[in-house]
């Protein structure tokens, strides 16, 4: 039986928003019908997911690591289903898929590791009695995931939140809800994960609101646009319970003057054109040294015109569709008003269906629209700087603050330039999309607030530290 079996999809109580169907993008099938999570389903899920937190939290760390080593052996185990999920549902080429499915299992290790972690300190105290901290869990987990990274962007909130003794309430996006949602919860269901724990509610932005302000739901782990992320912080804040936001960007990739041009386009033409360029780390930004811009703007572009693009499930290609329509409409807004603007459009900018060419525009300033916004399709827009402190400044400049690249043949250098320009995460002679498991990450500025994934952030996004003392006998007390 396979893992994915859309007849044993719904686990408990049925959700009443509705159906709706899953579509493949590259070509308009409807591949399967899931339903749609109301609000009201929420509140009826938190009530299940608070009750059975308490158990699991009481869970020993042998016990929840064991579920979530399960899991990642799962991923690996079913890779070819989930794959073909992935390749279908979200658009990705195999590779990605493949990197998708890589690092959902290194996150459900990494996981299992901190089920083990140490708890808290033994403090000194000016009192006769034992001080010490002790990490508890939150309770129940809110987590809201998007689209273009659908198995990645919920696996790494929902796995190490359920090793520390959370249970999850997961909110994919409806247009990946089995990548994002119902894939994870085969997964763990399969690995021996007890009931009530983990909750998958597609749904819209009302679906997504309810999450958060339900008060069993103590934290919310969003990733999403700058705009949804503000109004999910915004939210929460009101309700007085931690969000942690994990937002856009509009990454700059910077080439030096000593940089060899044929070694950045392929850096280049990577981090703006990785699935369709809907990811948050894409090279939203090229800055060439003026020296070297006229060879890289060519080179990028006869690369561009080289990768084929296509339906990734039936064919061999580099770039698959854009998630629907509306994205479509958008990036292609962009690059016409860009050009419009004064921005040479030299390759790419064309379209048939959801299928976007890559697209390389030159001779673009700080008002082009398609370079101080962030686009999400394989768009690259370049421009020269003349001086390092230049390339600091146009790098710094914008709201967004989340990766960075710099391609230099003296990486000493880099690390220093890298220093100079805030953001979350930094690659020297690297282009700027990236992820591993056992690395934190996150944005500053409108890219979100900080590391809050990864490693020991885990430990801070998804637990409370609670103080404890103990005496041998009861406190004296003057009155």
């Amino acid at each position: 039986m396979p893992l994915l079996d859309p007849t044993l999809w719904q686990d408990g109580p049925t959700l009443t928003g509705g159906t709706a169907p899953v579509v493949e993008p590259a070509t308009g099938q409807t591949l399967a019908t899931l339903d749609l999570a109301a609000p009201a389903d929420v509140a009826e899920a938190a009530v299940r997911a608070r009750a059975a937190q308490s158990d699991w939290a009481r869970a020993t760390h042998l016990e929840r690591s064991a579920v979530l080593r399960r899991a990642g052996d799962l991923f690996t185990t079913h890779a070819q289903e989930l794959g073909d999920w992935l390749v279908r549902e979200s658009g990705s080429i195999p590779g990605k898929a493949e990197f998708e499915l890589h690092v959902a299992a290194q996150e459900c290790y990494e996981a299992a590791a901190l089920a083990s972690r140490p708890a808290g300190q033994v403090l000194p105290s000016e009192a006769p009695r034992l001080s010490f901290t002790r990490r508890v869990p939150a309770g129940v987990v809110g987590v809201i995931a998007p689209f273009n990274a659908p198995l990645i962007l919920s696996i790494r909130s929902v796995a190490p939140a359920l090793a520390l003794g959370n249970a999850v309430l997961l909110k994919p996006d409806p247009r990946t809800a089995v990548c994002g949602g119902l894939a994870l919860a085969a997964v763990f269901a399969a690995a021996g994960l007890p009931a009530g724990l983990l909750h998958v509610l597609p749904g819209d932005a009302r679906t997504g609101a309810a999450v958060v302000e339900d008060p069993r739901v103590r934290v919310v782990s969003f990733t999403g646009s700058t705009a949804a992320g503000r109004a999910v912080g915004e939210l929460a804040g009101r309700h007085l319970k931690r969000a942690h936001l994990e937002l856009g960007g509009n990454s700059a990739l910077v080439v030096l003057e000593d940089a060899d041009v044929e070694a950045a386009v392929a850096q280049a033409s990577w981090g703006s054109f990785f699935h369709q360029g809907q990811i948050c780390m894409t090279a939203g930004r090229h800055l060439v040294h003026a020296s070297l811009y006229d060879e890289y703007v060519e080179r990028l572009a006869a690369r561009a015109e080289e990768l084929a693009v296509g339906d990734p499930y039936r064919d061999r290609v580099h770039l698959g569709p854009l998630i629907d329509e509306d994205q479509v409409r958008r990036v292609h807004a962009l690059v016409e008003a860009s050009t419009a603007q004064g921005a040479k459009l030299i390759a790419g900018g064309t379209h048939q269906g959801l299928f976007y060419r890559p697209t390389v525009l030159a001779g673009v300033a700080d008002d082009s629209p398609a370079y101080a916004e962030e686009v999400f399709g394989p768009v690259a827009p370049v421009r020269s700087f003349a001086t390092e402190a230049e390339a600091v400044a146009l790098a710094s400049a914008g709201p967004y603050g989340l990766s960075l690249g710099i391609v230099t043949r003296d990486a000493a250098h880099g690390l220093e330039l890298a220093d100079r320009v805030p953001t979350g995460i930094a690659h020297v002679n690297d282009q700027t999309v990236n992820d591993e498991a056992v690395a934190p990450f996150g944005g500053v500025g409108a890219s979100g607030t900080g590391a809050r994934f990864g490693g020991e952030a885990n430990l801070d996004a998804f637990t409370e530290l609670r103080w404890t003392t103990v005496r041998a006998t009861p406190a004296g007390h003057p009155f």
